[in-house]
């Protein structure tokens, strides 16, 4: 008998800058990455579309509604269990008074300095920096 590998969990990410230039980031109440800051998202739930996935999770993170806009990136991670096949979109928010919830322990705007602080401290998800680097998709200068 073959050991057939489950396929990765889909799921998606949003790259939003408040008018500002800083960029959203939310602190994970939950493994994986739990208690570091990271990019609001999650799973694709059944019969959703992208979009539809990533407002819904938005708005349970972070109480923000948005438009959704192009795909900036995609990256497969591994867990303890699954793999997950995540793609980032950019967004622009619509409302702009956070409200961290649901998986989110807190959610806030980071400009490049503070930015910085949190990758130099270790406290952003792993390659997360490096990535929103990739992309240009840093927190900008206002």
């Amino acid at each position: 008998m073959r050991d057939f590998e489950t396929p990765p969990i889909r799921c998606v990410g949003a790259v939003i800058h408040d008018r500002n230039g800083r960029l959203l980031l939310i602190q994970r109440a939950n493994e994986p990455g739990q208690g570091k800051w990271s990019l609001p998202g999650g799973r694709v739930g059944d019969g959703e579309s992208d979009p539809t996935a990533l407002r819904r999770e938005i708005a349970e993170e972070t109480g923000l509604t948005v438009a959704v806009g192009p795909a900036v990136g995609r990256l497969t991670r591994s867990g303890s269990q699954h793999s997950y096949y995540i793609v980032d979109y950019s967004c622009r928010p619509l409302s702009h008074e956070l409200c961290a919830g649901d998986d989110a322990a807190d959610a806030m705007w980071t400009d490049a300095a503070t930015f910085t602080t949190l990758a130099r401290s270790g406290e952003l998800t792993e390659g997360l920096s490096e990535l929103l680097s990739q992309w240009n998709q840093l927190p900008r200068e206002p």
